[in-house]
């Protein structure tokens, strides 16, 4: 299972990183790259103006029928704007909203998003 990612300020970029697993970053400037399997979509939390290029790259080709779901990075201080980046791709593009962690994450979400990344790969391959 591919992770794609967006990150602006190195957040989810760091928390990506720490997973140590098969990674894609959307590039800003181009996101129209299509993604050949399936993938998690990791994102920040920013205004729909700010992450639109996510959109772009989602319904771009492919990429759409490929997305198994998402997760969100965020700050808690925001109580109800908490991930509402990936709420809102999870409502939009009707995929599950997998897993929300705070800024770059700690060690026990890296693991625990592993988990969340193999039971889907598992379910993939039944």
């Amino acid at each position: 299972m591919k992770i794609v990612y967006f990150s602006l300020t190195g957040q989810t970029r760091r928390f990506v990183k720490k997973l140590a697993l098969s990674s894609y970053e959307i590039n800003p400037a181009n996101p129209f790259e299509e993604i050949h399997e399936p993938y998690i979509l990791i994102v920040p939390t920013y205004d729909s103006e700010v992450t639109e290029v996510v959109n772009d790259f989602i319904d771009y080709k492919s990429n759409r029928t490929n997305l198994k779901g998402v997760a969100g990075g965020g700050n808690r201080n925001f109580a109800d704007l908490y991930i509402y980046t990936a709420k809102d791709i999870a409502r939009d593009y009707q995929t599950p909203l997998l897993f929300d962690f705070e800024f770059n994450g700690t060690t026990e979400d890296v693991e625990n998003f592993k988990k969340v990344v193999s039971e889907i790969d598992i379910k993939a391959n039944n």
